[in-house]
C-alpha cells in the first residue's frame, strides 16, 4: 500500500518508479525525492468521458498525476483522512472527497439515479450531492477526506445500515441504496434537508460514516 498514515489528518505516500498516483490540485504537503506532479485532464483512469460525467453536474474534482521516486505528504483542509484499502471491489465516493489514490485503480462515474431508481435521483437534490458519483474499482489504496474522523459501518445480508445523507463518505460491496422519509409529509415542509431523510444501504459490504453533518 502506497499510503501511510501520519496522522489523523495527514498521510504519506511513497512514489515509485514506473507506477502513479492521482491526487487532488493543491493537497500535497510537501515532497522528498525526485517527484513530478502534472495535471490531469482525463479525470485518472476512467478517461474523458468519466471527467465529463461529473463535470455536467458541476463535479469536477481537478486531479493531479504524481510520478517519479521520492516520497509526499498529503492532506487538505485540515479534514481528517481515511485510507480505504480495495481487494478488487469498487468503491463509491464523492468526487470532492477524494484526496489520493492508487494509479493502478479503474475510474468511472455512475448515475445515482441507477441504485435505488427515482429515490438515487431524489438523494442527489435534497442532499445537495450530485447525481453522479465516482467509482473506483481493482486493487489498490484510496485516501478520502471527511469531518470529524470516519467509521466503518458493516453492512450485511437482512441488516440494513439507516445513514443521515450528510453524515455518508462512502461505500463499497454489493450495496444498493435508497432515500427514505425519516417523517411525515407533514413535517418535511421547510426542511431543506438532514434527519428528515436517511439513506438506507442494504446488501453486502461497508459504508463509511464521518462524525459530522457537515460537508466538505
Amino acid at each position: 500500500m502506497p499510503f501511510r498514515e501520519i496522522n489523523s489528518k495527514m498521510i504519506e505516500a511513497t512514489v515509485a518508479p514506473g507506477q502513479r498516483l492521482f491526487s487532488q490540485r493543491g493537497a500535497m504537503l510537501a515532497y522528498k525525492g525526485e517527484v513530478s506532479f502534472t495535471p490531469n485532464m482525463q479525470g485518472g483512469q476512467g478517461g474523458v468521458m468519466s471527467m465529463i460525467g461529473r463535470r455536467a453536474v458541476g463535479e469536477a474534482t481537478p486531479l493531479m498525476t504524481v510520478e517519479g521516486s521520492g516520497t509526499v505528504l498529503f492532506g487538505h483542509g485540515g479534514h481528517h483522512i481515511q485510507v480505504i484499502t480495495l481487494t478488487g471491489d469498487t468503491l463509491y465516493v464523492e468526487a470532492d472527497r477524494l484526496l489520493a489514490f492508487d494509479g493502478t485503480l479503474q475510474q468511472g462515474t455512475m448515475f445515482m439515479g441507477s441504485q435505488g431508481g427515482v429515490m438515487g435521483m431524489v438523494r442527489g437534490q435534497v442532499t445537495g450531492q450530485g447525481l453522479f458519483t465516482t467509482t473506483l474499482k481493482g486493487h489498490g489504496a484510496v485516501a478520502v477526506m471527511a469531518h470529524g474522523g470516519v467509521i466503518e459501518v458493516p453492512i450485511g445480508p437482512q441488516r440494513p445500515v439507516h445513514v443521515d445523507p450528510q453524515a455518508y463518505v462512502a461505500h463499497h460491496g454489493d450495496v444498493r441504496n435508497k432515500l427514505s422519509s425519516a417523517l411525515g409529509l407533514r413535517d418535511l415542509v421547510g426542511r431543506g434537508s438532514g434527519e428528515a431523510f436517511q439513506l438506507e444501504l442494504s446488501g453486502s459490504g461497508a459504508v463509511y460514516v464521518q462524525a459530522s453533518e457537515e460537508k466538505l
